[in-house]
């Protein structure tokens, strides 16, 4: 459609009115960031002038930023965690919001084990729809013709839960794609799915995956982009077209649903799509016969413009394996930085390198304050607690923790990212994303700290006293060579007696062992999303802790302040520890996980 000169923006000329005003829009926000800020705090802090939460520092109805920063403290999950179960054991009065809670949105899990719950409210729904709907008008601007053709995205649902008090709980994604903004989405020639819907909204993580996949072969020629939420699910399904394209092309040639396919809205809407295709199965046999599957998405799917997946922070781990499927021709597309809190902002360069990728935040989604990261001083100290700093007063090159207040009620609450400013679009401030605070391994989205390892080794050494050995030192990475990757843990054991040493039945144990101590994010994407692989213990043989300790040094560590890295993801390092190891062991079986939250 061709579009009036007059509708251009400065972010370049918008493929079709809609697109027009979306740019126009991000414009606006972006060149009034201050202004906008100013207003959303103001919003927020007169809705919720009443609430029990505000009421309790004395606020007094106050809608300015110097009364807010007074009197409210900056605070965790934890600080919260009271006000939260009250919500979740049923009381509705109005703890932290005027508007009432309609669900909670699950996060990474917390000390206990249990997902984090975010309280959200209706309104929110909007909120985040908005941002969604922002995202194709600026890929429209580096990719063209994105309406001559569809998107082979796999999308998933995952369990929920109910709180005792009876509101939904789970997560973020699964409450949009079961909302009605997505299930009865407007037709968007720029965002149309192979996926059905009925595959995306089905539970059962095998057949929604099958389904989606047979959808995606069937239209192979169509697809002119391929993703996921996290770059470990689009590996993930290439492995599962490895595992089980004989069966899909079976399908295909026949025209019939595999028996597996068991759900009936699945099973109706593809007996509607299939019609027997006996060339375009002999294809896929031929193709996925092969032993070398480098180019295989080009192969299958030869139209694909780009990817589009989250390789940033953890994720950027498996760029390298995307680029061998994908002949590292496509360009991979890091669109959006959003959160179960809160959804920030866009990439509006979205076909830039992943080591380049900078989101703006859109001031209209939140109120943000950055907490400047001080860098430690040489005895690892830093000075005393910095000050927050509002949006637009952030600096070029410096890191900072976000901390959001919500129109859903987290006032003031650090989410644990740590962002770099990388520059400004109009005032508006944009970020890339460092990592996450104090979190040393994660598969998807899975996220374990050093806290919640040790307490994790901790519970396997019990296996080990009988024998009169424990754990000396350790270390660890996130195996993404595997599909899915999988925790790898570095043991060097201290045997007191060689006779009566662990054997490999107890060491295969202890992996389970620490399996069942890990979070409920990592259980349920062991259990039920299988996106995470076994846990695996590789012993060490004894000295190594002390050769790493001599190579740190050598490259300039200071043996007074040396300490074992809990997590190591530098190459060398990883090739000693492998050269020395003297046995590997694996999880034997799944490790506990229910949807039911314990409380």
């Amino acid at each position: 459609m061709a579009v009036d000169s007059a509708l251009s923006s400065p972010l370049g000329p918008p493929a079709c009115e809609k697109d027009a005003k979306a740019l126009r829009f991000i414009e606006e926000m972006t060149r009034n960031a201050e202004a906008v800020q100013e207003k959303v705090l103001a919003e927020i802090l007169s809705r919720n002038a009443d609430v029990e939460y505000l009421k309790r520092y004395k606020l007094g109805g106050a809608t300015d930023r110097e009364t807010f920063k007074s009197k409210l403290p900056i605070i965790k999950y934890e600080d919260l965690q009271p006000e939260i179960q009250r919500i979740a054991n049923g009381d509705r009065s109005a703890i932290l919001s005027a508007h009432p809670i309609s669900e909670f949105l699950t996060s990474s899990g917390t000390s206990a084990g249990e997902r984090k719950l975010m309280p959200t409210i209706q309104e929110e729904l909007d909120r985040r729809q908005l941002l969604y709907s922002l995202l194709m008008p600026v890929m429209n601007l580096y990719v063209p013709g994105l309406d001559k053709g569809k998107a082979l995205y796999f999308l998933f649902v995952k369990s929920e839960t109910r709180t005792p008090g009876g509101l939904l709980a789970r997560p973020v994604l699964t409450s949009y794609y079961k909302s009605e903004h997505f299930k009865t989405r407007p037709y968007d020639p720029y965002n149309v799915y192979t996926s059905p819907n009925e595959a995306i909204l089905c539970a059962d993580s095998f057949q929604s995956m099958y389904a989606q996949m047979l959808c995606g072969l069937l239209e192979r020629e169509q697809v002119l982009r391929l993703g996921a939420v996290f770059a470990s699910g689009l590996l993930r399904a290439i492995r599962f077209l490895q595992l089980h394209w004989q069966a899909l092309a079976s399908d295909i040639e026949s025209g019939t649903v595999n028996q597996k396919i068991t759900d009936p809205s699945i099973k109706d809407c593809l007996g509607k799509t299939l019609k027997p295709n006996p060339e375009l199965a002999e294809f896929i046999r031929m193709e996925c016969s092969k032993e070398n599957w480098e180019r295989i998405i080009t192969r299958i799917w030869p139209n694909t413009k780009y990817l589009d997946v989250i390789v940033t922070g953890a994720m950027a781990q498996y760029i390298p394996t995307l680029d061998y499927y994908s002949g590292g021709k496509l360009p991979m597309a890091c669109t959006m930085y959003a959160s179960s809190e809160c959804y920030f902002g866009l990439n509006l360069n979205p076909i830039c390198r992943p080591s380049e990728v900078s989101y703006t935040i859109m001031p209209n989604m939140a109120y943000f304050e950055f907490l400047p990261q001080e860098p430690a001083d040489s005895f690892g100290l830093t000075s005393s607690d910095p000050q927050p700093v509002d949006l637009v007063d952030v600096e070029v090159g410096k890191e900072y923790e976000l901390v959001i207040t919500t129109y859903a009620g987290l006032y003031r609450y650090r989410v644990g990212d740590i962002l770099r400013v990388t520059g400004f679009h109009n005032s508006a401030p944009q970020f890339h994303f460092v990592r996450r605070k104090n979190v040393l391994l994660s598969i998807e989205s899975d996220k374990t700290d050093e806290a919640e390892l040790q307490n994790a080794i901790d519970n396997a050494s019990r296996l080990l006293r009988e024998f009169n050995t424990s754990v000396g030192e350790y270390t660890s990475y996130a195996n993404t060579k595997t599909i899915p990757g999988h925790y790898v843990i570095y043991w060097e054991l201290l045997i007191k007696d060689s006779a009566n040493s662990p054997t490999n039945e107890v060491l295969n144990q202890c992996c389970l062992a620490m399996e069942e101590c890990l979070n409920s994010v990592y259980r349920q994407g062991r259990v039920a999303d299988n996106s995470i692989g076994p846990l695996e213990i590789r012993v060490v043989r004894n000295g190594t802790f002390e050769e790493l300790m001599d190579y740190a040094i050598s490259r300039g560590a200071s043996i007074n302040q040396y300490k074992v890295p809990r997590c190591v993801n530098f190459t060398p390092i990883v090739e000693l520890l492998d050269s020395r190891t003297v046995s590997a062991h694996f999880s034997p079986a799944l490790p506990h996980w229910t949807p039911e939250r314990r409380r």
